[in-house]
């Protein structure tokens, strides 16, 4: 949908939150909420900082085949560019020494849940400067984040409203025919189904969740416009959401050109699965980078929301919330 490079102190390679570039994208030690429990909890002066530290001045003195080699070792996933792997390594080893020091609080993440969305919209070849993008595809791929699978999705088509006639340039783009979205409901009737399969999941009352988007747009444009079109307030649930480029380009350290979704799945060693601007489909590849990060010890957190119509950053210094219970937005009118 769109398209910062932050160095962490050397010394123990804190975990990074998937701040904006502009923040530090560590976590110290006076932070709370749950935002980053192994600092909480972890007195910096302790002797096994030392040691991870020096852990890591090997690791980065290592060449690639070096990594592959002490991650096949290790039993860790060889896969991935030489920042990825340095990354795992890193982590393992800050684990263990956490782990036999007792300085580190609970391991995992602070969701229970994530929902990966990827619309898929209206568009032109060359789309006019004041183009309306109306939402023809919603997919929402459930993240397990305690199994690190994906063990759930929801998928409709939207009939547009605005212009229901999708041009040739959309239909070979994304792969959704004419016939799709004239035997679709309009985007209310969708949503609310969308906003049953959530609470169906018990996300927001039993388990704590957040939604992840593969850049700003899918929020901030795609799903703002739409409301706005259909009458409907924006949803409360959506106001919040973790950018994964920023969160990928923050914790592996690479430039913000590396952080497209083809980019970021080839860089881990993976490739894309499906039908390229399938909406599902990018979701489930989407879904697969997280669940990668997450293994490699990214906390992935909210680093984004809509504020009364704008996109603001959210620092990685606030605490840690889940996305409230689901509900259908009220009408505008």
């Amino acid at each position: 949908m769109e398209e910062k490079r932050k160095e962490a102190p050397p010394e123990a390679e804190l975990p990074e939150c998937g701040s904006e570039q502009g923040d530090s994208g560590q976590c110290g030690p006076e932070q709370k909420n749950g935002s980053c429990k192994e600092t909480a909890h972890a007195d910096f002066s302790d002797p096994v900082y030392k040691e991870i530290s020096l852990a890591n001045g090997t690791i980065n003195r290592m060449n690639r085949e070096e990594l592959r080699a002490k991650c096949a070792e290790l039993k860790l996933d060889t896969r991935g560019v030489k920042d990825v792997l340095k990354k795992r390594l890193k982590n393992y080893y800050k684990k263990q020494k956490l782990k036999q020091s007792a300085t580190v609080g609970s391991e995992g993440s602070y969701y229970d849940y994530i929902c990966v969305v990827d619309f898929e919209a209206t568009c032109e070849e060359n789309n006019p400067r004041h183009f309306i993008h109306e939402i023809i595809e919603f997919p929402v791929v459930l993240i397990d984040t305690h199994t690190l699978e994906i063990v759930d999705s929801f998928q409709e088509y939207v009939k547009p409203q605005l212009n229901p006639q999708l041009s040739d340039f959309c239909v070979e783009l994304t792969g959704i025919t004419q016939k799709m979205v004239d035997e679709a409901d309009p985007f209310p009737r969708v949503l609310r189904r969308v906003v049953a399969w959530l609470q169906e999941k018990e996300l927001g009352t039993k388990y704590k969740y957040t939604l992840l988007t593969d850049g700003s747009w899918d929020m901030s444009k795609f799903l703002y416009t739409q409301c706005r079109l259909s009458r409907l307030r924006y949803p409360q649930f959506a106001r919040n959401w973790i950018n994964i480029r920023k969160s990928y380009g923050n914790y592996y350290k690479v430039a913000r050109t590396q952080t497209r979704l083809n980019c970021m799945l080839e860089n881990l060693g993976m490739q894309y699965e499906g039908r390229l601007h399938c909406g599902l489909d990018d979701s489930r590849n989407i879904a697969r980078v997280a669940i990668r990060m997450l293994k490699d010890g990214c906390r992935l957190r909210v680093n984004e929301r809509l504020h009364e119509g704008e996109l603001q950053n959210v620092s990685s210094t606030a605490g840690l919330e889940g996305a409230p219970p689901p509900q259908y937005p009220k009408s505008r009118d």
